[in-house]
């Protein structure tokens, strides 16, 4: 087991990559979650500016 996590030498290199492989992997699987707040806050407000305007 040793030698699988030492991966022969090079776990300075491989397990650094699997790190930022799975922030990538999380950050790709959060980004739209985030982008659809965004989208629905700003739809919000142009409603809101829409519904003020027609109002007398």
């Amino acid at each position: 087991m040793t030698d699988f996590f030492a991966m022969h030498g090079y776990a300075a290199f491989v397990w650094p990559s699997y790190a930022l492989f799975v922030v990538v992997l999380f950050a790709d699987a959060i980004a739209p979650v985030f982008a659809r707040r965004r989208v629905l806050r700003e739809l919000g407000a142009r409603l809101r500016r829409a519904a003020s305007r027609k109002s007398p």
